[in-house]
């Protein structure tokens, strides 16, 4: 196949030019025809049994180029992509050159394609010192969560309502005397200082018994949800139907065992905690330098003007990525949306900021693969098809039809780079 790549000076426009040849053409031209002649009421002969010859003298042969076509392109400019080494990131605007009988069909693409990544530095490079260290204020910090966690409500007899308490309420909440969907609620459990409700309505509880009604006067955010309620003043009357207040357990080795089956004392409670923690830290330090190794890498690369179309591309990816983790939670699309007071064009602006940073990521990462010849070994793509089948609850071969060998390859090469480049770096203070 004779192929040919011009692009566009200064811009990631190409055209690329390639033969469709006879042999080809001939199969497609056999192809059309098989599809055609089924669907033809020609005199004397039977419906789909028309000859070629026939055929070619009633109708011409060239009434079926276009079909051919159809049917032999997205081989042969997908073959002309890979002679050309190219990296198509959008739908090409193919356009017929020549389409002669008997003869090799020529095409041209217009061709949007991945900008050129000129990579810097992306190895032994300096990034800020993290501290893993675990300090007994933390541990002690995290134990009180612990106690927090186990707390019983109790309720406060005729005593008035606290920062911290819980009260359970009646409320129906009015804009100029009139009330609005979304405002009623009985026998709402409230924990005061949670910030659950709208700023100021919490606050205005403290100090107030069971048995009281209070209205409370608030003002809805300019960035509430709901447009018809955005920066309008409200009256919410509360009646207060309980006031319960927290009774932590006692630290003891009683407490310990009821927090986790696996410990006998506090002591070995608070041991546990903190080995926890020590690894949540060195898990957080190792992304953050993974992070910072990877922003440096980007910042040190010389990247082309990026394409919308990739910038879409990501935008979209990212959206049903969202939307199939909700799916997953049992909640759909229009579901999220209604929950919300949200939009598909809202979501998709929602990930349109950082599209273009994670777009030049990928192309860097990509590039950096590319430069050290980086590929996934047989054991390494059968072990991850394995990964995957357990976390997702799958049978391996269901993984593998999913899946193919190219995407397997690229994720666990472009993981293997980040770790490489993450364990090269010098952590300073």
């Amino acid at each position: 196949m004779s192929v040919k790549w011009e692009k566009e000076k200064g811009t990631n426009n190409g055209k690329l030019t390639f033969e469709i040849e006879k042999e080809k053409v001939k199969e497609g031209l056999e192809k059309a025809f098989n599809r055609v002649k089924k669907t033809l009421n020609v005199p004397g002969f039977r419906k789909g049994k028309v000859p070629r010859q026939v055929f070619n003298q009633m109708f011409g042969e060239e009434s079926l180029y276009q079909d051919a076509l159809n049917a032999v392109l997205p081989e042969a400019y997908a073959a002309a992509v890979a002679e050309s080494a190219i990296k198509p990131v959008a739908q090409p605007e193919i356009n017929v050159e020549s389409m002669e009988k008997d003869s090799t069909w020529v095409l041209t693409a217009k061709v949007t394609v991945e900008p050129e990544v000129k990579l810097g530095q992306y190895k032994d490079l300096e990034v800020k010192a993290q501290s893993t260290e675990v300090t007994d204020e933390e541990v002690d910090a995290e134990i009180k969560k612990l106690q927090e966690q186990q707390a019983e409500l109790v309720l406060k007899e005729d005593q008035p309502a606290a920062e911290g308490d819980t009260v359970v309420i009646d409320f129906e909440g009015k804009v100029d005397g009139v009330a609005f969907d979304g405002g009623k609620g009985e026998n709402y459990s409230l924990e005061l200082g949670s910030n659950t409700f709208i700023p100021g309505f919490e606050e205005q509880l403290v100090g107030h018994k069971a048995g009281e009604t209070v209205e409370v006067e608030v003002t809805f955010p300019e960035e509430y949800h709901a447009e018809d309620l955005k920066g309008k003043d409200a009256v919410f009357e509360t009646t207060i139907h309980e006031v319960k207040t927290k009774e932590l357990p006692e630290l003891d080795d009683e407490f310990a065992k009821d927090v986790d089956e696996e410990v006998d004392t506090l002591v070995e409670l608070t041991a546990k905690t903190r080995e926890r923690l020590e690894a949540q830290k060195e898990a957080a330090a190792k992304e953050a330098i993974q992070d910072e190794v990877i922003d440096k890498a980007v910042e040190n690369a010389e990247i082309g003007e990026i394409p919308a179309a990739m910038i879409e591309e990501d935008v979209h990816r990212q959206m049903d990525q969202y939307l199939a983790g909700l799916q997953q939670q049992g909640i759909s699309a229009d579901m999220y949306y209604k929950l919300t007071g949200s939009s598909e064009e809202d979501l998709h602006k929602q990930f349109e900021n950082g599209a273009e940073k994670r777009v030049k990521t990928n192309l860097v990462l990509e590039a950096i693969v590319a430069a050290e010849d980086v590929k996934a070994s047989e054991k390494e793509i059968d072990d991850e098809i394995k990964a995957l089948a357990a976390q997702y609850g799958m049978e391996e071969a269901a993984v593998r039809s999913a899946l193919s060998n190219d995407m397997l390859n690229h994720d666990i090469a472009i993981r293997k780079v980040v770790k490489e480049m993450t364990d090269s770096a010098k952590q300073v203070k």
